[in-house]
């Protein structure tokens, strides 16, 4: 531990350091007390776990519940409208990232099938002309456009409707709504309407799976009998949003930061072998899904520091990818880095089932940026780019983009 530091009052979340690094309090703590205390906006003592050692540890011990109605689960940062919480939250049925094991694997396994490396593979192929239909019609228009609704976000939600079997043409509403519901500070109020329209959407489309069944994710579920129309709704919500939010912001802020890395950028058009590897390093040095939380269900020693039962405690992804306990000159992005082991799908048995279908969504997109537009570049100063820094999913609501010659 290098130096002492206060004990946080809520979670800092201002990106201080730059677009890409972590707010430089958490840097700053990691490197003094990389598992330590922090006041919620109620009062509760808990914990705030930056190490990548720790949180290795962490998600790998199931005495720290992902479950939301064994505790209260506090948020480290104020709700407009929200109450602070008296009582353990309801489980949603079917959202199993917020169960434990046995239902976590009871529901889970019902997934596993559709997301296996193999079937993946399969798809890729499909994945890659989904891509390139949609850089065929990014090049069509006429510079300066936003990326980001031009590419980064059709692309996942192309591919995340066409595997579920989601009308595409319904993308507008569900788009919106989940927006609404991933900002961190939108009105109580808002927030549930936005999840209220989305499970009612969703439970009718699950409803019409059932009725007469196609061939996509969801009517695979939709025949399992044993699942409750509730679970079914549940877990449709939970694999839409994931399904195109993550991807879409990995999307954005990569070629952000690829754009204002240039030398990378141009190693991997020289070098196209190496965009597997740059994958992965993005996935490290950006670190979209950053923030998640565990409930202490009982004393816990964590690398030095007892946490009490009760607490509420959160996870810093990026922090833990950014340790250079972990990895060498970490703030630096190089996509020649072995940045296996990186912690952005999670770790234990809550780790991302999707991440292989990132992997070739961001594959697809990062290469036919790179081979397509080689002249891409900001349309507008890198401080003048909106970051997602309100939102629980982090990436860039815009970002405007030119080119000076026709695209290949």
């Amino acid at each position: 531990m290098s130096e002492s530091v206060s004990v946080p009052h809520g979670l800092p979340m201002e990106r201080d350091a730059g677009p890409f690094d972590p707010p430089s309090r958490i840097t700053r703590l990691r490197e003094a007390r990389p598992v330590s205390p922090m006041i919620f906006p109620d009062g509760h003592q808990g914990w705030l776990v930056t190490g990548y050692e720790a949180v290795r540890r962490l998600m790998a011990d199931a005495r720290f519940s992902s479950r939301h109605d064994i505790g209260i689960l506090r948020v480290p940062y104020e709700v407009p409208g929200m109450p602070y919480p008296t009582e353990p939250s309801p489980q949603i049925p079917g959202v199993f990232i917020t169960m434990d094991p046995p239902d976590h694997t009871r529901l889970r396994r019902r997934l596993t099938g559709a997301f296996t490396v193999r079937r993946m593979k399969q798809l890729e192929e499909h994945i890659g002309e989904i891509t390139e239909r949609q850089l065929a019609e990014l090049a069509r228009l006429t510079p300066p456009v936003d990326l980001v609704r031009e590419f980064a976000l059709p692309v996942p939600s192309l591919v995340i409707c066409e595997l579920l079997g989601v009308p595409y043409a319904d993308r507008a509403g569900f788009q919106a709504n989940s927006a609404k519901f991933m900002v961190k500070d939108q009105p109580f109020e808002e927030k549930m309407a936005a999840y209220g329209a989305l499970t009612t959407y969703l439970a009718e489309l699950v409803a019409g799976k059932r009725a007469a069944p196609g061939e996509d994710i969801l009517s695979d579920l939709a025949r399992q009998e044993d699942l409750t129309a509730e679970e079914l709704t549940g877990m449709a919500f939970l694999l839409l949003l994931a399904g195109h939010e993550t991807t879409a912001n990995m999307l954005s802020l990569g070629a952000f930061a690829l754009l204002e890395h240039p030398d990378q950028a141009a190693a991997l058009r020289a070098d196209p072998a190496l965009l597997p590897g740059a994958v992965e390093e993005l996935l490290r040095y950006l670190s979209v899904a950053d923030i998640f939380y565990r409930y202490a269900t009982e004393d816990i020693e964590l690398c030095g520091e007892t946490i009490a039962e009760g607490s509420t405690v959160v996870v810093s992804l990026l922090a833990a990818n950014r340790d250079p306990a972990r990895f060498e000159d970490p703030d630096t992005l190089d996509v020649r880095r072995a940045a296996r082991g990186h912690l952005s799908f999670g770790h234990g048995v809550h780790q991302c089932l999707g991440q292989q279908l990132a992997r070739i969504e961001m594959r697809a997109g990062f290469e036919g940026l790179l081979r397509r537009f080689p002249t891409l570049e900001l349309a507008v100063p890198a401080a003048e780019v909106r970051l997602r820094t309100d939102m629980n999913i982090y990436g860039v609501h815009e970002l405007p983009v030119t080119w000076s010659e026709t695209a290949r």
